[in-house]
Parts: C-alpha cells; structure tokens; sequence
C-alpha cells in the first residue's frame, strides 16, 4: 500500500531544458541573420537624381548637413577624424562601403574632403546618396 501512496504523491516534472535551447538556437540565428546598419545621426534633405539607384550594401554612413558638420554613428565628428572612424569600422566589415548623404545646400569642398579621407581609409567603393525623381 506504501508504494501505491507515493506514486500518487508525486507531482509530474516538465522539463524545460530542450524549449530552453530551441530558444537559445532561434536567438543565436537571428543576430547572424540580421544586418546591422550604422546610421549617419541626422537627417538630411538629398539632392534628386534621375538615375538615382538604390543601393543595398552601404554599411559605413557618413552624414554631411548644411552647416558644415560631419555626422557618423549618430555623433558629429571633424573632418580630419572620418579616416580613422572609416578604418575602425572597416576593420568591424572588411566588405563594407561607404555612403556619403551630403545634403542639397551641403558645400562641395567638404564632399570633396570627405571622399578624400575615406579613401585614404581604403575603400574605393563611394556612393554618394540621392533621392530619385518623383513623377
């Protein structure tokens, strides 16, 4: 009669480690199938283009405003620093290139100089962002 008593006394176990590890792999697969994107920090009003085309690998974002500042990773930066931050973040996606959003009014001198510096960095692939025609 003891052993009858006990059975009935237990309660049932769930185990959770197999729900615990599908979450774990599920999270695991979508932060490498995610891309992650690093914006400029300002929103800027781009020219239009006819043949504007979009682009679908522009990870390294550089920002310029119609004031004169520089923008990368959502904080101004000088000019004489964009080849370092560029460096730093190719070292992060060796693949990467770079998108520079100049805005409409933005001076040429500094697109200019921006390209400069980022191709001192080493990238030769420079987009510079436009917005298409509407119409």
């Amino acid at each position: 009669m003891r052993r009858r008593r006990d059975r009935h006394d237990s309660a049932p176990e769930i185990n959770l480690t197999p729900m615990i590890d599908m979450v774990f792999i599920l999270l695991i697969f979508f932060l490498v199938a995610s891309s992650f994107v690093k914006e400029a920090g300002i929103e800027v009003n781009r020219p239009v283009a006819q043949t504007a085309q979009t682009q679908g690998r522009g990870t390294i974002r550089i920002a310029l405003s119609e004031t004169g500042e520089i923008w990368m990773e959502r904080r101004s930066i000088d000019v004489r620093a964009v080849r370092a931050n560029v460096e730093r973040m190719l070292a992060e996606s060796p693949e990467a290139s770079v998108v520079v959003l100049a805005d409409e009014t933005a001076h040429t001198g500094l697109l200019v100089q921006v390209m400069d510096q980022v191709r001192l960095a080493g990238v030769n692939d420079i987009a510079v962002a436009a917005r298409q025609q509407e119409g």
